[in-house]
């Protein structure tokens, strides 16, 4: 080979050599979940105490004084809600991650006694037949909740009222539909 070839042929293999050095890593295969809590775990535990408190931050009640508001008025009554919110929103993925169990092998849903109340295999099922379902009610429950924390931030009270609102409307449109669709409608 001669010089001038060589010449023009190295600065080629040494910028492909680099080029090479550039090329991202292949992408890993993504976390690896590994779920202990069942989704009734998660609701006992962890949503059903957050809905309770952020609920309860702000109501009309009345007593023999006539009607008290409640709504958080201080720094530290503020971030106790604002608390309560982001354990929502998060609560709505940890729902989504696959393999979630409804309730651990041999349980019963600890509402059982409920009339239309599907079996935790039911439950189960209903859910692996429409996780695309599942997981849209749970993103619903999210955007609620994310609604409930950026009122929080505002300071918004009829924000979070109206957030709250949509809270439990999310949670009912999943319940209806995975936990008991054969519950008897009140009459109208």
């Amino acid at each position: 080979m001669n010089s001038s070839l060589k010449a023009w042929l190295l600065p080629v293999i040494l910028l492909a050599a680099l080029a090479a050095c550039d090329k991202p890593a292949a992408p890993s295969a993504g976390p690896s979940f590994k779920t202990t809590a069942t989704i009734q775990d998660l609701m006992v535990a962890v949503v059903d105490p957050a809905a309770d408190l952020l609920w309860a931050s702000v109501a009309t009640e009345l007593s023999k004084d006539g009607l008290v508001e409640k709504q958080p008025r201080t720094d530290e009554e503020w971030l106790a809600v604002r608390q309560q919110a982001i354990i929502l929103v998060e609560s709505a993925n940890l729902l989504q991650i696959p393999g979630r169990s409804v309730v651990a092998a041999g349980g019963k849903l600890e509402d059982a006694h409920v009339p239309g109340i599907l079996s935790p295999a039911e439950a189960q099922k209903a859910i692996h037949d429409d996780q695309a379902g599942f997981n849209k009610a749970a993103e619903g429950f999210h955007e609620a909740a994310a609604q409930a924390l950026t009122a929080v931030d505002a300071r918004n009270v009829g924000g979070l009222l109206e957030a709250g609102s949509r809270i439990q409307q999310a949670c009912e449109n999943c319940h209806v539909k995975f936990w008991y669709p054969n519950a008897q409608k009140p009459p109208r």
